[in-house]
């Protein structure tokens, strides 16, 4: 099977359902001459045309408000917010419209949107273009929130949140782009709602998300050396949420680990504790545990950014505490 990048997986999910369906549409700053600020949409323009490809004005607000309406009349937007901290310029469209227009039209409307948005750390980008706000989006009823790990899985993913009729949070990592995955060349969509187990095994479950889940498919190869056995598993979309998967491999393991990104405090992890202390409590060998960005802004530092999140060795040594 080839190998291509995140980004070109994205690129041919919106190429290959643009070709399908005449109403999906990619509109954002820099999505067109420009390319997209990390090189998802390069080369859309000059096949599609700006009236399939729009360049928008430097206003988050109008993305998100426009492709609301378009989705309202029909079309099928692909909304790109350069960066998932500039959403916080367009929450009243995206959690007050988007999200709940479904709902206050009693099912008459559907708002066929997907917002891709970039986070994470890795680039050095500061405090203002670095966070994981993925835990905002899923709060919200009538949003979906998925966040790929893989090219096969962004690729998939992708086409299946454009064909999905309600709104879609796809949120990727800016550290993801340029990593190679193995992708097929024919059709292929990924179920939203569907986990994955990247790895099996019979010690301890690790549940991790977007780049978390390749550290921590790096620190079970290291700790497999050492005799323990680590199942990695992998939600890929964050609502809803794959809960069966969990809490099965929980009943087989026994122990636990969550690893995110994302700020402990009021985070994903915690709603997956929730799940398995309702639903596998008694097949707990050892406390849940999670391990998360720390609980502060993300420091511009390279060296001070590395530490904020965790790292393969941060989840190797946590591994071992609770084994």
């Amino acid at each position: 099977m080839r190998e291509i990048t995140y980004a070109q997986a994205l690129n041919e999910a919106l190429v290959e359902e643009m070709q399908r369906d005449d109403a999906v549409f990619l509109i954002g700053e820099d999505v067109g001459v420009y390319g997209g600020a990390f090189a998802v949409s390069k080369g859309l323009l000059e096949r599609f045309g700006e009236d399939r490809i729009i360049d928008t004005p430097i206003s988050e607000a109008a993305i998100a408000g426009v492709a609301t309406g378009a989705a309202l009349l029909g079309m099928r937007p692909v909304a790109e917010i350069m960066f998932i901290d500039f959403a916080t310029l367009a929450m009243d469209q995206i959690v007050n419209q988007a999200a709940k227009l479904c709902y206050m039209y009693s099912g008459q409307v559907n708002v066929p949107i997907v917002i891709r948005m970039p986070g994470g750390t890795g680039r050095m980008m500061a405090a203002q273009h670095s966070q994981s706000l993925e835990a905002w989006f899923a709060h919200i009823p009538g949003l979906k929130v998925v966040m790929p790990s893989t090219p096969f899985d962004a690729k998939g993913l992708l086409k299946s949140a454009i064909r999905d009729n309600n709104p879609v949070i796809f949120i990727e990592h800016k550290m993801l782009y340029t990593h190679k995955g193995n992708v097929p060349e024919g059709e292929y969509l990924v179920p939203i709602g569907k986990g994955k187990i990247k790895k099996e095994g019979s010690d301890i479950t690790v549940v991790a998300t977007s780049l978390m889940v390749e550290r921590s498919m790096e620190a079970a190869e290291i700790l497999q050396k050492q005799g323990m056995s680590v199942e990695v598993v992998d939600p890929r979309t964050l609502v809803p949420l794959d809960e069966n998967l969990i809490i099965e491999s929980v009943k087989k393991t026994g122990n636990i680990l969550i690893v995110q990104e994302a700020h402990t405090r009021c985070s994903m992890g915690c709603e997956i504790i929730r799940v398995i202390m309702d639903s596998a409590f008694d097949y707990l060998d050892s406390p849940v545990k999670l391990i998360g960005g720390l609980n502060v802004p993300v420091p511009f530092s390279h060296f001070l950014e590395e530490i904020s999140v965790p790292r393969t060795e941060d989840i190797v040594s946590e591994v071992k505490r609770i084994i």
